[in-house]
């Protein structure tokens, strides 16, 4: 309900029951420190003109602190379910908040004329950006918001934002210096940088990607693979777009090759699984034929069949740095970078004679 000059408010119950304002918050707010009778006489009048109460949203503001985290994308808010990486950080922040007794909110700004809005408006002490490769307009919103926050996925051109470091370089050595211990010698790589036009690009124009994440797995991958005797211009390219068309679309490619590949390093899961479902459904057999590793860990990788040996992200402990981070201030450090484990399942093998 309005007043005549606008919504009924606090002050406006306080003078219909002749009391100080004060003593109507109180009757909200600590109404054991309020006579019953002033309580009844506040409660009638609020009731007279629409009251509903004190809005919870302003009292926890007024207080500073809600106890929830917010989680943002630059990507639609489907990202979060569809998407195999994000599912797996959303369910270590999850893990990492219950912990605590706090709250998850789901920020997306995938539409750009939103960002500002759901950003500024998110009800949270802080927020995780997931992805920030992409997400240069949600750093800066999320700075205006002055609140602490914490990027996953940090890429160049983000300035000094906060964010967790992975050792993606080194991850991506192991991955191949271990198929060159397992003699292979035709080694191709599935990219994600979405850069797919129909051609396998030299090593010169893979660097060109805008995303660090690609360029320190690639040149991970051929530093690998180039102590094993490997020229990085002998070993195949196929960038991807994640997506089970593209990969396999890829993957057509890559066998067109008057020398196939023996395995493949794949820079997700994802793209790894999909690789898999392509080489099944061309009767080739994992690892018997062509090994895969792929990159990042998530659940699905160890449900596979064969299981799929993977880089293996430090999701609980990005979780954990994250949340500390934003409700307890404990400042991540900016030298610090997280190492990513190699994890052999049954998806590599020797190299076929």
């Amino acid at each position: 309900m309005t007043s005549p000059g606008g919504p009924v408010r606090l002050r406006d119950v306080a003078r219909a029951a002749g009391v100080s304002q004060g003593t109507a918050s109180n009757v909200f707010n600590r109404p054991d420190v309020v006579r019953p009778e002033v309580r009844e006489r506040v409660h009638e009048a609020a009731s007279k003109l629409g009251y509903a109460g004190p809005s919870l949203t302003g009292r926890l503001l007024r207080a500073g602190k809600v106890n929830a985290i917010g989680v943002a994308t630059a990507e639609p808010l489907t990202y979060f379910f569809a998407d195999q990486w994000a599912r797996t950080a959303m369910l270590a922040l999850s893990a990492a908040c219950d912990r605590r007794g706090a709250g998850l909110s789901l920020v997306s700004s995938g539409n750009d004329e939103r960002m500002a809005w759901n950003i500024q408006s998110a009800l949270v002490d802080g927020l995780v950006l997931l992805c920030a490769e992409e997400g240069r307009a949600l750093v800066g919103e999320t700075e205006k918001r002055e609140l602490p926050f914490v990027a996953l996925g940090m890429e160049e051109g983000l300035g000094d934002a906060p964010g967790i470091a992975i050792d993606n370089h080194g991850g991506a050595e192991a991955a191949a210096n271990h198929l060159v211990g397992l003699g292979h010698k035709r080694v191709a790589i599935l990219g994600i940088g979405e850069m797919w036009n129909g051609h396998l690009p030299a090593p010169e124009q893979v660097l060109e990607t805008p995303y660090l994440t690609v360029r320190d797995r690639v040149l991970g991958y051929w530093a690998g693979l180039e102590r094993g005797g490997i020229d990085r211009r002998d070993i195949p390219y196929a960038d991807t777009d994640s997506t089970h068309e593209g990969v396999w679309a890829a993957m057509e490619q890559l066998f067109a090759l008057p020398a196939p590949p023996t395995a493949i390093l794949g820079m997700s899961d994802r793209v790894a699984l999909f690789a898999m479902g392509w080489l099944t459904s061309r009767g080739l057999r994992v690892p018997q034929d062509v090994s895969v590793i792929g990159f990042d860990g998530v659940p699905e990788s160890a449900d596979a069949v064969p299981a799929l040996s993977t880089v293996q992200q430090p999701f609980e402990t990005m979780a954990e740095l994250a949340v500390a981070a934003i409700l307890d201030g404990e400042p991540i450090d900016p030298e610090a970078v997280l190492p990513l484990p190699l994890i052999l399942r049954d998806s590599t093998g020797p190299a076929p004679q």
